[in-house]
C-alpha cells in the first residue's frame, strides 16, 4: 500500500502529465488546420494533372514513343517501396499503420520471388521497417529540420526515385502514405508512381481533341516527371494533416484518460487519510479510556 506522500506524488506527476497533453492537443489543433486547407488544395490540382497525363496518353498510344517513365521497363523484378510517415511520434497509430501496411506489401512481394527496396521518409518510418527489413533499405530521408513542407522537398525526393530508376535500379516504384479523411480517420494507401499506371487509367476529359505541340512524347517527358514531384509532394501534405488529426486524437484521449486517473488516485488518497485519520483517533480515545 502506497502512502500518502507517494499518492500525493503520484497525482501532482499525472496532473503534470495532463497539462502537457492538453497543451499538445491544443497544439496539434492549431496545426491541423492550417495542413488540411494545404492537403485539400493539392488535390485538384494532382488529379487535374492525372487527366492532362491521360489524354496526352492516350494520344501517343501504345506504340507511340512515350518515355520509360510511363512505360517501365517492361519487367517486374525489382520493386522499389517509397513509405512517408511522420518524424515524430505521438500520434496513436498514424505511424504504424502505415508501416504495417508497406510491410504486408513488401512481404507478399518477397513471397513471389520478387526483389524489393525500401527508401523511408520520415523517422519513425524507418525505426520501424528496420527491425524486419533493415537490408532492404537502400536510402532514409528525414524532414525533421524542415518547418513547412514544401514542393522542394518532394522535388529533391522525386529527382533521386527517378535517378536510381535512370540508373536500372528498379523497375516498380509504388508510394505509400496516409490519405487524410478526417480527424479520427486516415486511411493508408498505396500508389504507383513508375510506371505510371494510374496516369493511363485516369479519366479523360469529355472527349475532346486536342492538338499537341511540341509532339506528345517530349511533353510526357518532361510532364511525367513533374507529376512524379506532385504525387509525392500530395502524399506529404496528406501525411502532415493526417499526423495532426491522429496527433490531436490521441492527446485528447490521453488528456481524458489522465483525468480518469487523477480521480482514481484522489478516491484512493482521501480513503486511505481518512483510515489513517480513524486510527489515529482511536488511538486517542483508547489512551484517554485508559488513563
Amino acid at each position: 500500500m502506497p502512502s500518502l506522500k507517494d499518492l500525493r506524488n503520484r497525482i501532482a506527476s499525472v496532473k503534470a502529465t495532463q497539462k502537457i497533453t492538453k497543451a499538445m492537443q491544443m497544439v496539434a489543433a492549431a496545426k491541423l488546420r492550417r495542413a488540411q486547407e494545404a492537403a485539400e488544395a493539392a488535390r485538384p490540382y494532382s488529379q487535374r494533372m492525372a487527366a492532362v497525363l491521360a489524354n496526352i496518353t492516350r494520344a501517343v498510344g501504345a506504340g507511340g514513343d512515350a518515355p520509360a517513365l510511363m512505360t517501365g521497363t517492361g519487367k517486374n523484378d525489382v520493386h522499389l517501396l517509397i513509405v512517408a510517415t511522420a518524424e515524430r511520434g505521438l500520434c496513436g497509430g498514424f505511424n504504424s499503420q502505415i508501416a504495417r501496411f508497406a510491410r504486408d506489401h513488401a512481404r507478399n512481394l518477397l513471397a513471389e520471388g520478387k526483389t524489393v527496396k525500401i527508401i523511408t521518409v520520415g523517422k519513425k518510418g524507418y525505426d520501424i521497417l528496420r527491425r524486419d527489413f533493415a537490408s532492404h533499405i537502400i536510402d532514409r530521408i528525414e524532414l525533421r529540420e524542415v518547418k513547412t513542407i514544401g514542393f522542394a522537398n518532394a522535388d529533391a525526393i522525386a529527382k533521386k526515385v527517378i535517378q536510381l530508376f535512370q540508373e536500372g535500379q528498379f523497375d516498380v516504384a509504388t508510394l505509400f502514405y496516409s490519405q487524410f479523411k478526417s480527424v479520427i480517420s486516415q486511411v493508408p494507401t498505396a500508389q504507383q508512381l513508375i510506371p505510371a499506371a494510374s496516369v493511363s487509367e485516369a479519366p479523360a476529359e469529355g472527349g475532346a481533341i486536342y492538338e499537341y505541340e511540341p509532339e506528345p512524347g517530349e511533353i510526357l517527358a518532361d510532364l511525367i516527371p513533374r507529376n512524379i514531384a506532385v504525387q509525392i509532394f500530395r502524399a506529404l501534405l496528406e501525411n502532415a494533416a493526417g499526423e495532426m488529426g491522429a496527433k490531436m486524437t490521441a492527446m485528447d484521449n490521453a488528456t481524458r484518460n489522465a483525468g480518469d486517473m487523477i480521480n482514481k488516485l484522489s478516491i484512493t488518497y482521501n480513503r486511505q487519510r481518512q483510515a489513517q485519520i480513524t486510527k489515529e483517533l482511536i488511538e486517542i480515545i483508547s489512551g484517554a479510556e485508559a488513563l
